[in-house]
């Protein structure tokens, strides 16, 4: 699954190999993934995932799949089932180990008891504004809450009050005792749990407090005898938190290891932002092409592969950095380019005329469906009289070094003969709607050594199947959009334009949504699931080569 030799630096492997041959954990590799049933995930989550599920099959491990599901005003199946399926997708797999934070539940309550108990946790009745106002500073300490130094018993009676329901939600906390003046702020008595009267996706109306993230980030780790809890870097502050948790409750205690999360350029990976662009209709939806979930990324054509081998080529390190989205297309464009099968397709149509080509006539030329793969052998195409090729290969005034067709130069069609343009059909606007030409009947197939300095794609207008196109571009016009006041103002107004009178050959009268092709010439594309038997719908996953050059100018402009 993995190019070890073209992988960019990692030192969490490094690490885990380390502490392999040291004998930590008797050699144990178990890893896990944790998402929050809250959203979908997107190509940032990605990078966490290909490490947490590659270290641990690299090593012999192996990786849980988490749901931290502690929180049932966010949280749907939907998320649940949609996270699954996109895993799967990139190639992962959990076996039996597939766990959920509320499986632990009742387990997370007796801790809570047992540092009660100890005195080290209470209940408090501070609002979250006051509990803001007791929290301090960075540059200076936190003050005691005036419920502190509750007794253990009136703790464990109002904790267990809470449990059964007796108070309102936002009334009372549980939080940790452990230092109201200590530089870590994480360590100012966080809290531990908060009430909450909602329906939760897995135990229904059982409980109403719901555990804070991290109280139950270690202990779930530590349930599991996960060895690394491979973590971005945000949570370096809260790691001693979670070691203070298991060593107060005298528990198995894993590792956490921070690294730098995945930024790239043109894009927002906030699961706050991503949630505005879907609901204020920006974008048609999470599976939006434009967006960098993987399911806009599936639906856009990318492959589970390219993403990978992006994710190598990042590599992992703790330092915050923009990788290039062009990086990113570049991995696809290669692994596309071995996959998919040529096809020719004319998004911008104009009409030419073979005059001296019989009417009746149809040929059956060759052409090669991929020249990188020999396997996949040829297909016949259809040529005759009247065909559709792209308004940009002609120019009735050409510029300099313009090798397409213009009047009385030559070009050859692709596959097919050399012709020669003749004449053009103007409309009362004066734009040309059709070229006349003639073909030399000597050159089929590039039979002839005489040459000619361009070539173009075509498609035989009696044959050609319509279709629909979707050209996508960044959404976003900055690299770095999130530095923006308003980031909104940098969305790309122009990052799809629909292009519904399209031909393509009739190759692709029967293309199945979730095919890939590259139309030569204009890039690779994905047969949308929005296909139908009337209509074909396609996405383009990418151009031929990148157009970042594009994208500067018009920021510059």
């Amino acid at each position: 699954m993995s190019n070890t030799e073209s992988r960019a630096p990692d030192f969490v492997r490094a690490t885990i190999a380390t502490e392999i041959a040291q004998g930590r954990f008797d050699g144990r590799v178990v890893t896990r993934f944790p998402p929050e049933p809250n959203g979908y995930l997107h190509i940032g989550h990605a990078k966490a995932l290909c490490l947490d599920f590659g270290a641990a099959q690299e090593f012999g491990g192996h990786c849980n799949l988490r749901f931290d599901d502690t929180n049932p005003t966010k949280e749907e199946t939907e998320y649940v089932d949609a996270i699954q399926d996109d895993i799967r997708w990139l190639g992962y797999a959990w076996g039996d180990h597939l766990y959920y934070a509320s499986g632990y539940f009742e387990q997370l309550y007796q801790w809570a008891v047992q540092l009660i108990q100890a005195g080290k946790a209470y209940v408090d009745d501070l609002t979250p504004d006051e509990m803001r106002d007791y929290r301090g500073t960075l540059t200076e300490p936190g003050r005691a809450s005036p419920h502190r130094n509750r007794s253990v018993a009136e703790n464990l009676d109002l904790f267990a009050r809470m449990r059964a329901g007796e108070f309102p939600d936002g009334a009372k906390t549980l939080r940790a005792k452990i230092d109201m003046a200590s530089g870590n702020v994480n360590l100012r008595d966080p809290v531990m749990y908060r009430i909450r009267h909602a329906e939760h996706h897995r135990t229904g109306n059982a409980w109403c407090i719901y555990p804070m993230y991290d109280w139950a980030h270690g202990q779930s780790y530590s349930i599991e005898r996960v060895t690394y809890s491979l973590c971005s870097m945000e949570y370096e502050d809260h790691r001693p938190l979670y070691d203070w948790y298991c060593e107060q409750l005298g528990i198995f205690h894993p590792q956490q290891i921070e690294f730098a999360r995945l930024n790239i350029s043109h894009t927002v990976l906030s699961k706050r932002k991503l949630l505005q662009l879907v609901n204020e209709n920006i974008v048609a939806g999470w599976d939006d092409p434009r967006m960098p979930t993987l399911r806009g990324l599936r639906r856009r054509g990318y492959t589970p592969e390219a993403i990978r081998d992006f994710i190598e080529r990042v590599g992992v390190g703790k330092t915050q950095n923009l990788i290039e989205l062009a990086l990113l297309e570049h991995c696809l464009r290669e692994d596309l380019n071995k996959r998919a099968a040529r096809v020719m397709a004319v998004l911008h149509p104009l009409k030419v005329v073979i005059e001296n080509y019989p009417a009746d006539q149809v040929e059956e030329l060759d052409a090669v469906n991929n020249p990188e793969d020999a396997t996949m052998g040829t297909r016949q195409v259809p040529f005759a009289r009247e065909l559709w090729i792209e308004q940009d290969d002609f120019r009735e005034d050409p510029p300099k070094k313009f090798f397409r067709l213009s009047p009385g130069v030559e070009v050859r069609l692709r596959y097919a003969y050399i012709v020669k343009c003749t004449s053009v059909v103007h409309n009362e606007r004066g734009q040309v709607i059709q070229v006349n030409c003639t073909y030399d009947p000597a050159t089929r197939g590039g039979s002839t050594d005489r040459k000619v300095k361009g070539t173009i794609h075509w498609v035989s207008a009696r044959h050609a199947i319509p279709a629909k196109v979707r050209l996508y571009d960044t959404l976003f016009l900055s690299p770095k959009p999130d530095e923006d006041e308003d980031w909104k103002t940098r969305i790309n107004p122009n990052s799809l334009e629909t292009l519904t009178n399209c031909f393509v050959e009739p190759a692709l009268a029967h293309a199945a949504p979730g095919e890939r092709y590259q139309f030569e010439r204009t890039g690779y594309f994905y047969v949308d699931p929005d296909s139908s038997t009337d209509q074909r719908v396609f996405n383009r996953t990418v151009s031929l080569r990148d157009s970042w050059g594009k994208i500067e100018k018009q920021e510059q402009g």
